[in-house]
């Protein structure tokens, strides 16, 4: 199976935080990196250091997670657990680990959140074994179709996908915890909001035409009293990363970003929602940057772009079992 531990440099781990329902994915470096974060309700962590415009070249790891703004503590796990091995930008009193952060929502009464032990579990169990993908790390609470409310979503999950590009390898890996639905290549439903019935909604169709009882927009806006109704601003989010061994300049890497982005729009729908915090991270682990031509970065986008649609498109594919977990066990 060809994921994004498949890209020379890169390896991935997952955790997941007792009884289920959240984690946190681990990805281990070191990079140079960009950021597109298109979601209006971004989550995240030391996201400065992916600037071009930055001090440091490299950053030590990227870590998904869930549990909202409280997951962004599982990034403690990750420094300490580098630190200890002596990775980090040299401050010339301790290293000091660079883990930029995203996190997805998925809040319940009911379940844990990461925090550092998390955070450190992921690292443990990190390798360059296939990921494992579906209902495991960051997208074990994860759902996708929430037009209704999350009691007619369905489950949502990790997905990654890697392929080669002449000498080089580019992947991705997404956490895919979407409002909208995941369309296929075909433009079909794969994973979305459900009728009472069973039967595929259709977000577009029902924001198009309503419920047949009038506005459009009956039933979408959530309950002022704590109701379920309808999606809640700042409780969905995509996150991918794109990774490739390509020696990619940091500037490089934030156009690649941009045109792998176009993945969000062709493998979800509706998508950049006043309700979603989509982030897409483009990673390199090559050595010694040397540049590629406009061209060569215009083809290599579209690549990144397809494997980031499939990586999404993977993570709904079978989210109830844990896929690949015959070649790589974690907790």
């Amino acid at each position: 199976m060809l994921t994004l531990t498949s890209v020379p440099g890169f390896r991935v781990g997952h955790s997941t935080v007792p009884r289920g329902g959240s984690g946190c994915t681990a990805i281990l470096g070191p990079f140079r990196g960009a950021v597109e974060a298109r979601g209006l309700a971004t989550g995240s962590r030391e996201l400065g250091v992916l600037s071009p415009h930055h001090l440091v070249e490299e950053v030590d790891a990227v870590l998904l997670t869930g549990g909202s703004a409280f997951g962004l503590a599982a990034a403690q796990g990750v420094m300490d657990w580098l630190a200890a091995r002596g990775a980090g930008f040299d401050t010339g009193i301790a290293p000091v680990p660079l883990v930029p952060t995203a996190v997805i929502f998925d809040l319940a009464s009911n379940r844990g959140r990461p925090g550092p032990r998390e955070g450190t579990e992921a690292c443990e169990t990190a390798s360059g074994a296939p990921v494992r993908q579906g209902r495991v790390g960051a997208g074990a609470g994860a759902t996708v179709g929430k037009i209704l409310g999350p009691d007619q979503a369905v489950p949502g999950g990790v997905g990654s996908v890697a392929r080669r590009v002449g000498d080089h390898w580019i992947g991705a890996l997404a956490v895919v915890n979407a409002l909208g639905d995941v369309i296929g290549t075909d433009g079909s439903i794969l994973a979305g909001a459900r009728t009472r019935e069973g039967d595929f909604l259709g977000t577009d169709a029902f924001l198009l035409e309503g419920d047949g009882q009038g506005s459009p927009f009956d039933g979408v806006v959530a309950d002022p009293e704590g109701g379920s109704s309808g999606p809640r601003p700042g409780t969905n989010t995509t996150l991918v990363v794109v990774g490739t061994d390509l020696p990619l300049t940091r500037i490089e890497l934030g156009r690649l970003a941009r045109l792998a982005s176009g993945a969000f729009s062709r493998a979800i729908s509706p998508v950049n929602t006043p309700y979603d915090g989509d982030a897409l991270f483009a990673l390199s682990s090559g050595k010694t940057p040397v540049g590629i031509t406009p061209n060569q970065l215009l083809s290599l986008g579209v690549q990144a772009r397809e494997v980031s649609e499939e990586a999404i498109r993977r993570a709904v594919m079978d989210p109830t079992r844990e896929q690949g977990s015959e070649e790589h066990s974690s907790p």
